[in-house]
């Protein structure tokens, strides 16, 4: 093979994430990854995401926005969501293309456009214009299995509570094991469609799939989705400094759409539902008390639009031992995907929405690396059953064993990232296939 004839012999690589931080951070982690490494990276934002975020000095990677129709207010301008999903595909579309004539016309063409599978129209870009396209997982593969089990018609909706779920590649589960877009069908039907018919509309097409995920992590149902497409696990997609320090620069998760309160991070019970996930009143009160219960030192990212479900006064109550704060970029790692598998840390799991049921599933019986609060008729997990929990995964032989399975996936995920890992190895194979052609 023939090294690629360029100005700066760089093969250059347009990412385009969702815009949410859930999303963004994740593929800003495998950009840093993919600049280290050789190739020529521009992160691709929308206007008003790259307006409102707090962005620290600590990457050089170009960036470059687009539109998607709503440069003032982003999503919460749209009336509703499907009016956003639709007008950002449109817009997007077009103002895609622009940037990549004028990027041609400065004398970066670009090779490749890695995209984030919610949104699915990047590839019908790239393959116009004849540029490879590569679609970028954010969730598990066991959750994208799930989807493309109901996008083909191969699970149905409407189960019945005790059925018994065989997929392929998955432990059998439960219909309360499912996504909560399914679980609960109907609940929030543009996210159904992004995540299920969207996501897999055109993934076929993809010259790559790229998964946040290790090999060692979900090996039975990798090796079933590699059966029948082009997929690599490439990471986990978190900063050097948590696995392999081959990095020395590369200390930080990402950007914020909120005031980090990074200071504040210390070695506490972490608290954390991310950044879109809302707690009713009555669960917030359960919780707030449970942490009291648990007599624990704990950190609580409780975002500014939620801190008024806070009982009254129990911040003041809890001074001595708990930190409430508005956001922290760190506890952000740890409240999506998961992650806490590569970080080991062990995890007390209260499921609220979307994916979260299916991750704790795996984290409790999968990868038995920490405990899901069981919730009451209800729906409401008491404050008793979240202080047990964690009491649980802190004291006693079953605690131990948690906390021995925690750091043992930190130590294959350390061990994937690392020269000749299996991730590492897949990354270097997607650089090769773009550098030589």
């Amino acid at each position: 093979m023939e090294k690629k004839e360029r100005g700066d012999d760089k093969a250059h690589c347009l990412v385009l994430p969702y815009p949410s931080q859930g999303h963004i951070n994740p593929m800003l982690q495998f950009s840093k990854v993919l600049q280290h490494k050789g190739l020529k990276i521009t992160l691709v934002t929308t206007h008003r995401f790259h307006s409102t975020m707090h962005r620290s000095p600590f990457t050089s990677i170009a960036f470059e926005t687009i539109s998607d129709s709503y440069d003032e207010g982003g999503f919460l301008q749209a009336e509703t969501a499907e009016a956003y999903l639709d007008s950002f595909q449109k817009v997007g579309t077009n103002t895609l293309i622009e940037l990549l004539e004028k990027l041609s016309c400065s004398g970066n063409p670009v090779d490749c456009i890695v995209y984030d599978a919610f949104m699915p129209w990047p590839l019908d870009v790239a393959k116009k214009y004849g540029i490879v396209g590569a679609v970028f997982l954010t969730q598990s593969c066991a959750v994208d299995n799930i989807y493309y089990h109901v996008q083909q018609g191969l699970l149905k909706l409407h189960l019945p509570p005790d059925c018994e779920i065989l997929l392929p590649g998955l432990p059998p589960l439960q219909p309360s094991d499912m996504p909560s877009f399914i679980h609960a069908f109907g609940s929030y039907p543009a996210f159904f469609k992004m995540v299920v018919d969207d996501q897999f509309s055109n993934v076929d097409k993809a010259d790559w799939i790229l998964c946040n995920t290790f090999y060692e992590l979900e090996e039975e149902v990798v090796d079933w989705m590699a059966k029948f497409w082009p997929l690599r696990t490439i990471r986990p997609t978190i900063p050097s400094k948590y696995l392999d320090n081959r990095r020395e620069d590369d200390t930080e998760y990402g950007f914020s759409l909120f005031n980090p309160n990074t200071d504040a991070c210390m070695n506490y019970l972490c608290v954390s539902f991310g950044s879109l996930a809302e707690l009713g009143a009555e669960q917030m009160e359960e919780l707030s008390w449970g942490l009291k219960s648990s007599k624990s030192y704990f950190l609580w990212v409780v975002r500014e639009k939620e801190a008024a479900k806070l009982p009254k006064g129990f911040v003041e109550e809890t001074s001595e031992k708990g930190f409430v704060v508005s956001w922290c970029p760190q506890l952000e790692v740890l409240a999506h995907e998961a992650v806490g598998c590569f970080l080991g840390v062990p995890m007390v799991a209260v499921p609220q929405w979307t994916n979260q049921s299916t991750n704790a599933r795996f984290i409790m019986d999968v990868w038995k690396m920490g405990l899901t609060a069981s919730a009451d008729e209800s729906g409401i997990v008491r404050q008793e059953e979240i202080a047990r929990c964690v009491r649980e995964i802190l004291e006693g032989d079953r605690g131990t064993e948690i906390r021995m399975n925690a750091l043992k996936w930190k130590t294959l995920a350390t061990t994937a990232v690392d020269e000749g890992g299996s991730s590492d190895k897949n990354i270097d194979e997607f650089i090769a296939k773009l550098v030589y052609n």
